[in-house]
């Protein structure tokens, strides 16, 4: 019986390998005109080499052209490129969700007296310690200047403050000496004063108080909130620089930022400063003359 099998075997084998002639004759003189020697194994491995050849192109095709597009399911070009800008946005709006959650809780942790918790840190990208130049530069040495010049002249010094006092007795120090821009109008939802001034200029605070926000968003950039007396706030937008941590006690005059052109909400170098009391904004032209 396995002796049969294997004959059968053979036998299908050698035909596969059996020799046929395909002849291409002259109809009119039957004279030979073409021929080629082939056997079914040979056609077998020609149309199985052309078939994968065809499925290995029409892949390629429908891979690195547009015709992808119409296969069904498939997204289109407009389709894709919104999916990518919405997987940007969320990830915009997870970090902005993180910063916000995180000033909750420091302001919580402020109002009732604990130690802030650490501020969000972004991916650090300075350079390592052997490729920091310590040097001292011409623009530090103006900052340095600047600052000193500034906080020579802090009101807060030796000074008890009263408690609640009203705005029109309380002496607010200007953020930042420049050119007013825009002015504070609560129907365009501008609630605050832009100031244009030169570059490299510090920002200071207004008055004494407690920084409940350092960070950057979106759309303002690196911001500077501090927390003062009477539910007084005041907030520092679009800075290039801050130079204040959460939880630090400034003094009226103290140096907090430099000015810069952060955020996706400007147009150019400046500060945009607020003045909130009790949940309120207010007019900062009206208390600070700038």
């Amino acid at each position: 019986m396995a002796e049969e099998n294997n004959k059968q075997k053979r036998n299908i084998f050698q035909k596969l390998r059996n020799k046929y002639r395909l002849i291409i004759y002259n109809d009119d003189t039957f004279e030979e005109v073409w021929y080629m020697r082939l056997s079914r194994l040979n056609v077998i491995a020609v149309f199985g080499t052309g078939i994968i050849i065809l499925i290995a192109l029409v892949s390629m095709l429908i891979a690195f052209t547009s015709l992808k597009e119409f296969i069904p399911g498939y997204p289109k070009g407009d389709v894709r490129v919104h999916i990518a800008k919405n997987h940007h946005r969320i990830d915009s709006l997870e970090q902005e969700i993180a910063i916000r959650n995180k000033y909750l809780s420091n302001l919580k942790n402020i109002i009732s007296g604990e130690t802030p918790q650490d501020r969000i840190h972004k991916k650090d990208t300075t350079a390592s310690q052997q490729q920091v130049s310590f040097e001292r530069s011409r623009h530090d040495s103006i900052l340095r200047k600047q600052i000193e010049e500034k906080e020579q002249y802090a009101l807060s010094i030796d000074y008890q403050e009263p408690k609640d006092r009203a705005l029109s007795q309380i002496h607010f120090f200007a953020p930042l000496e420049g050119i007013i821009t825009n002015s504070f109008s609560a129907k365009t939802n501008h609630f605050g004063t832009d100031i244009v001034a030169g570059s490299n200029k510090v920002v200071v605070a207004s008055l004494d108080g407690t920084v409940t926000l350092a960070d950057w968003t979106l759309k303002t950039g690196y911001i500077i909130q501090i927390q003062h007396k009477n539910n007084i706030i005041t907030v520092y937008k679009h800075n290039a620089e801050l130079l204040k941590e959460v939880g630090d006690h400034v003094e009226a005059g103290d140096a907090i930022a430099i000015v810069g052109n952060s955020g996706e909400l400007t147009s150019g170098p400046h500060l945009h400063f607020e003045l909130w009391q009790n949940g309120t904004p207010l007019d900062p032209e009206k208390y600070i003359i700038f």
